[in-house]
């Protein structure tokens, strides 16, 4: 049976030069009516712990949350999501030096109306301030990446950075680590520490 994850594959097969029947096909046999457009997986991880927080299957509701892979790739799958293509509603999630890329990507996508949330920095840097850096050390550490931590803060080139920039830092340090922190985090946040932009971007759901 087809799940949201199958529609996922096959967007991303398209939008890499592939066939877009596979995708189209999907979309409507699970009523697919949203796609969040999100840079990475990181992103994705943080989104899909809030929905499963508050309850919510974003599967079972038609929202479709896609990694593109970097921002600079907002063009090509609003052009196959949007209006142009699948007519899909479109909304994301970006860091605010990414933002201009999503105006423009929209507006040549003809889906400049749609609504998109910006994080200040990046999305680790509003869970950070929003749990403050001693509750994400109390996390770092009870994942086991303590030791890890401190030999990272040790190094020469963190010692002019603050603590929430170093942190920042040290959880794209190693492959995977800000998609399990990006459940971590989240999880660990009280419903009223949201950050605005993550919870702006679920109510819009």
């Amino acid at each position: 049976m087809a799940d949201m994850g199958a529609f996922r594959e096959a967007v991303t097969a398209w939008a890499a030069g592939g066939p877009g029947d596979p995708a189209c096909e999907l979309a409507a046999r699970l009523s697919v009516r949203t796609a969040v457009l999100l840079e990475g997986p990181s992103d994705v991880a943080a989104v899909d712990a809030l929905a499963a927080g508050r309850g919510r299957n974003l599967a079972a509701e038609g929202v479709c949350v896609v990694s593109m892979g970097g921002a600079m790739n907002v063009g090509r799958y609003a052009r196959l999501l949007g209006p142009p293509g699948l007519g899909l509603r479109l909304t994301g999630l970006c860091d605010a030096a990414e933002r201009p890329y999503y105006v423009r990507g929209l507006q040549r996508a003809d889906a400049a109306e749609q609504e998109f949330f910006v994080c200040a920095a990046d999305l680790e840097d509003e869970l950070i301030r929003a749990l403050g850096v001693a509750r994400v050390k109390e996390l770092v550490a009870a994942e086991g990446d303590l030791r890890a931590l401190q030999t990272f803060l040790h190094q020469p080139a963190q010692q002019d950075r603050g603590s929430q920039q170093q942190l920042r830092r040290f959880l794209g340090t190693k492959k995977g680590r800000k998609i399990r922190y990006g459940h971590v985090l989240v999880a660990a946040l009280d419903s009223d520490r949201i950050p605005a932009p993550l919870d702006g971007l679920l109510t819009s759901l």
